[in-house]
């Protein structure tokens, strides 16, 4: 229903923006004057517009593919284009109305022609650079002390993954760039904190490549891993969902299938002690817990029956209810699900949701390390953020 409220205002917006771009390209050149020049630009920039709607009502196929692929880039451009169209006339409208500018000097071809065209290189260097950073994995490395004893451990090597978002942005080649980084650390432990699948599995490039790639990670302990909120069989427009509020989402089939065959062992509300020497527990997604489970257990009833003399690393796909683990004696939270904000300003805005979007926080014994992921949601760019492994150095004292 959101997204139904939202459609006039994402139309009126789109209009703005196209007579802005239009009156802009008058002042450039005569040509852009023509009727037919600007009824083709027109054409072009509906066709964009529209790409969102277009790659949800067609069917899967190659045309789906290609206009999801273009209406993603097509959001981070359009979010970039309105941020910086929106501030200049901010500024205009102050330089008018509250320090009393001269209007005409404002009002002139030449000083239209010349913003215009700042405007536009800045929302294209931004664009292209938003598209490539967001293709280069990055590692952070942390360090964290745990005061007890991992049986014969004095230390572990623990590399979080998380928001792989597998789909019609993240395919193979990412996954190989992320595979190789992952085995240059020689980690004892992988975990993947959800959000493998960007809710449709037959948006994979290559499935069977995929789970080949994904076999080729390599640890002593293996790879452990948990569902978030995108690992379901969901429809999607624009980051809205679509479908019955009663209706339990839950995974599609192929994807626990995939998660099997790529060597993941899935971890659905449950421990493992791992060379009896500490426990890994993962936690199912707290909005949308998946297939099988009706609730997911609290943070109480999930150490019910461990030895909390020895380690408790919990895996949990959102980065919530640190203070109620440090209560029960969790020693480490890994977590994902925020990308810290994709791109800027989401990345300061964040931090109005959540304690800790990004990176490390202690509260009492319990360190919380939230990492920005691997993949993408939505736009096809990270802007102020990066894509990370993120290396966890564990020492046992």
């Amino acid at each position: 229903m959101i997204a139904i409220y939202l459609a006039p205002l994402y139309l009126l917006l789109n209009v703005y923006f196209l007579f802005r771009i239009l009156k802009w390209l008058e002042t450039c050149h005569v040509y852009f004057k023509k009727k037919w020049i600007k009824a083709v630009l027109a054409m072009i920039y509906v066709f964009l517009a529209f790409s969102i709607l277009i790659a949800f009502l067609f069917p899967q196929g190659t045309i789906r593919r290609a206009m999801k692929l273009i209406s993603n880039y097509w959001l981070g451009v359009l979010m970039y284009l309105a941020l910086t169209i929106l501030i200049a006339d901010l500024i205009r409208l102050i330089l008018i109305y509250f320090v009393k500018a001269d209007q005409k000097k404002f009002r002139t071809p030449k000083v239209f022609r010349i913003v215009g065209s700042i405007c536009m290189i800045l929302i294209l260097l931004i664009s292209f650079y938003g598209v490539c950073n967001a293709r280069n994995i990055r590692t952070t490395s942390y360090h964290v002390t745990i005061h007890k004893k991992a049986g014969n451990h004095k230390k572990l090597k623990i590399i979080l993954l998380a928001d792989l978002h597998l789909g019609y942005n993240i395919g193979c080649s990412q996954m190989k760039q992320m595979v190789m980084k992952v085995n240059q650390q020689s980690p004892d432990l992988i975990v993947v904190a959800g959000d493998i699948f960007d809710n449709e599995y037959d948006a994979l490039d290559d499935p069977d490549q995929l789970v080949k790639i994904f076999r080729q990670l390599k640890s002593q302990y293996g790879v452990y891993a948990v569902y978030g909120n995108h690992d379901i069989d969901e429809k999607i427009l624009a980051g809205f969902t679509f479908g019955s509020g009663r209706e339990k989402k839950v995974s599609d089939p192929r994807m626990d299938e995939f998660v099997k065959r790529a060597g993941m062992k899935l971890l659905r509300d449950e421990s493992v002690c791992i060379d009896q020497s500490f426990y890994l527990y993962g936690r199912p997604d707290a909005e949308k817990v998946g297939r099988g489970i009706s609730r997911r257990k609290t943070p109480k009833e999930l150490v019910n029956g461990m030895d909390l003399k020895k380690p408790v690393i919990v895996l949990d796909h959102e980065p919530r209810q640190l203070e109620e683990l440090n209560q029960v004696g969790v020693d480490i939270d890994l977590c994902g699900h925020t990308h810290d904000g994709q791109l800027f300003p989401g990345n300061i805005t964040i931090h109005l949701f959540w304690k800790n979007p990004y990176g490390y926080r202690k509260v009492g014994n319990v360190h919380q390390i939230v990492t920005s992921g691997v993949g993408l949601f939505g736009p096809n760019m990270r802007v102020g953020t990066k894509a990370e492994i993120v290396v966890v150095n564990v020492d046992f004292r």
